[in-house]
């Protein structure tokens, strides 16, 4: 009977020192972080080649993505049109969809799951394998080498990938919610114009660039941290990419909150 009334408590003693201990590692990376980004002529090449591999890499996807998440919302629309509204505010529907929620919260997703396993995985397997130990013991910094290149890349290619992909989005829902209602190219063009405010670009780039920091970091503290060999390295991936949604989600509600309702 003790033991069982113990183990209650024992559980969440073990939920807050983990916690706690995974507090203090993550702001000790972000130390080392911010103490790395002295070391330009280091992660600046190094940054420009993980960017031009995430963007490439990620291109078809989120081409692919985006059109159909276009399509699908143009058809919804039309689905559930009410015929008392003028037409030309389903071009305001469907832009402000995609360009507020529906593009950088789905393609922040993607990317969580492609870009957050690969540098969780790359970074465990450098750890188990004592290739970030070797680097230190030559006196070399790995979060300037390894670390700090991969979360630039995530920060800046992120919002770049968003833009193509509400434009994709926005130019695939035009053309498929004239297939399913009488919308002329001047009603659609008319709507997406008549509501349509320069800070609703803003605030997509602003959730893109937090949703690009949030993968960068917490794909590469994952992987960074990894322990108990090949095991470890799949579950630090899995860890990545759970979170990283996790905290996606978080920051957008943060941001509306913030944002858009001040």
């Amino acid at each position: 009977m003790a033991t069982a009334t113990l183990r209650f408590p024992r559980l969440i003693g073990r939920i807050a020192l983990s916690s706690l201990a995974h507090l203090g590692r993550f702001a000790g990376m972000l130390a080392e972080i911010v103490r790395g980004l002295a070391e330009v002529r280091i992660w600046v090449p190094r940054a420009i080649e993980e960017a031009a591999s995430v963007g490439s890499g990620s291109l078809f996807i989120i081409l692919l993505i985006s059109g159909f998440a276009g399509a699908v919302t143009a058809f919804q629309a039309g689905y559930q049109w009410q015929t008392t509204l003028p037409v030309y505010v389903l071009g305001t529907l469907i832009t402000e969809t995609i360009v507020l929620e529906l593009g950088p919260v789905l393609i922040g997703l993607v990317l969580a799951g492609r870009i957050g396993a690969r540098n969780a995985a790359e970074l465990g397997t450098m750890r188990v394998t004592e290739q970030i130990d070797a680097l230190e013991s030559l006196g070399r910094s790995p979060y300037s080498h390894l670390i700090i290149p991969r979360v630039f890349a995530a920060t800046m290619m992120l919002p770049v990938l968003v833009v193509i992909a509400d434009v994709v989005a926005v130019t695939v829902g035009w053309i498929g919610v004239k297939q399913v209602l009488p919308v002329t190219d001047w009603d659609f063009a008319y709507g997406a114009r008549y509501y349509w405010r320069p800070f609703d670009a803003w605030y997509s780039l602003i959730k893109a660039f937090a949703f690009g920091l949030g993968i960068g970091l917490v794909s590469c503290y994952m992987g960074f941290n990894t322990q108990q060999g090949a095991a470890g390295v799949g579950k630090s991936t899995t860890a990545a990419v759970v979170t990283g949604s996790v905290v996606i989600l978080m920051l957008n509600t943060l941001l509306a909150k913030v944002l858009l309702n001040q």
